[in-house]
């Protein structure tokens, strides 16, 4: 078993078009979520959601190419080229372009795409589907582009588990780098989730907040919905070593975990299953653990249930853990939420910074933990985990270890 580095990271969000940005704004504590510009409002309960704003297609791709991508490959896309210029590999000359695998993880896939069309058919009675449809809304179609843009032929595959995929396509892409199978990998995840059925599907879940994210606040009303993606390549560490790579982050360990219950209602002992095993698999304590990037979506059910679950892993250390939800600030992204999110964990033990949960009013007698509220806090943070817990009781939680020097 190889230890694994993290060298290169890109991102689109609505906190910014780079992984730099993104960053920066999470630093500062800057808010993204507000009215649905995108489309119009009328039919919705609240029309609020964290957008990618100002973002030009046309000035990322060619034209001709362009018709092949909806919003969710677009995204990846760029998001992937950032990462994998920050890294400065190059996959042919080092000769492992090869064997590098691509893995990116969506919850929906081409919603864009597939809600364009549903309005066709059945809102038009057109009977006339575009012949790119189904290229442009396959789940797989992300890593796949991002497979011909890099001239990748290593194990190339998407990941699908609601709002942990990007942590599954983190834990799998990292489980293949770190056992051999593959050499290097580009994984991530990636979302474009903001249309009409999507958001009119998850108010009646009744889940949506109304006025903005208050995770883990006594306040809290519900998750908002974002978009964006985030993108990283994966090496060894003798490999980032020898070709002088600097190196963002070790990639120490992943944990993944079925609650068996409850379609919906999350499961204490799957999300502290899950934990155990990330640090397990790390070769981590809890005492090792400065920061946690909390799910924290700002539901009822979800909040309590997290810091319970970290209070059973962590027993009287969890007090002094700094533990945050960045949802606060860019939405929940879904399948891409895990890779924005590891974003503000790489972030967190590069600066020695705690990215805050914003919207913060009054804590809450049922999460008693430490959620660094409203302001960032400079803080040594040696290890870091990032949990994902997703509907169907699907979590998927990383362990991230400062890079090593």
């Amino acid at each position: 078993m190889q230890r694994v580095v993290i060298t290169g990271m890109g991102a689109v969000t609505p906190l910014g078009h780079t992984a730099t940005e993104t960053w920066a704004a999470m630093r500062e504590g800057r808010l993204a979520i507000g009215p649905i510009t995108s489309m119009p409002r009328d039919g919705l309960r609240f029309g609020i959601a964290a957008e990618v704003q100002g973002f030009d297609p046309l000035a990322h791709f060619d034209e001709k190419k362009l018709i092949l991508f909806d919003r969710v490959s677009q995204f990846a896309l760029v998001a992937a080229r950032e990462a994998v210029a920050q890294s400065g590999i190059d996959f042919a000359a080092d000769g492992i372009g090869e064997n590098t695998a691509v893995v990116i993880g969506t919850g929906i896939g081409g919603e864009q795409t597939h809600d364009e069309a549903s309005r066709r058919l059945y809102g038009e009675n057109n009977p006339r589907t575009h012949p790119l449809t189904i290229v442009r809304l396959m789940a797989n179609a992300p890593a796949c582009q991002i497979s011909i843009e890099h001239k990748l032929t290593g194990p190339s595959f998407a990941t699908s588990s609601a709002c942990a995929s990007a942590n599954h396509a983190l834990a799998q892409a990292f489980h293949m780098v770190r056992s051999g199978v593959a050499d290097a990998a580009v994984a991530g995840g990636t979302e474009a989730c903001i249309t009409l059925g999507v958001i009119k599907a998850w108010e009646a879940m009744r889940v949506m907040a109304d006025d903005t994210c208050r995770p883990f606040s006594k306040q809290r009303r519900g998750m908002v919905l974002g978009e964006g993606a985030g993108v990283f390549v994966l090496e060894t560490l003798e490999h980032a070593q020898r070709r002088g790579a600097t190196i963002l982050a070790e990639f120490a360990g992943a944990g993944m975990s079925a609650d068996a219950g409850d379609i919906v209602f999350p499961s204490e002992a799957g999300a502290a299953k899950a934990i155990q095993r990330a640090l397990a698999d790390g070769g981590l304590a809890p005492a090792d653990v400065d920061y946690i990037n909390a799910h924290g979506t700002g539901t009822p059910g979800n909040d309590p249930t997290e810091s319970k679950a970290i209070r059973r892993v962590f027993g009287a250390l969890a007090d002094r853990v700094a533990v945050s939800s960045t949802k606060s600030m860019h939405g929940h992204a879904l399948g891409a939420a895990g890779a924005i999110e590891l974003v503000a964990t790489i972030g967190a033990l590069r600066d020695g910074l705690a990215p805050p949960t914003m919207n913060f009013l009054d804590p809450d007698p049922e999460c008693d933990l430490d959620y660094v509220p409203n302001t960032a806090r400079e803080m040594p943070v040696r290890a870091a985990l990032s949990n994902s817990f997703a509907f169907g009781g699907l979590n998927a939680v990383l362990a991230l270890r400062r890079a090593p020097a």
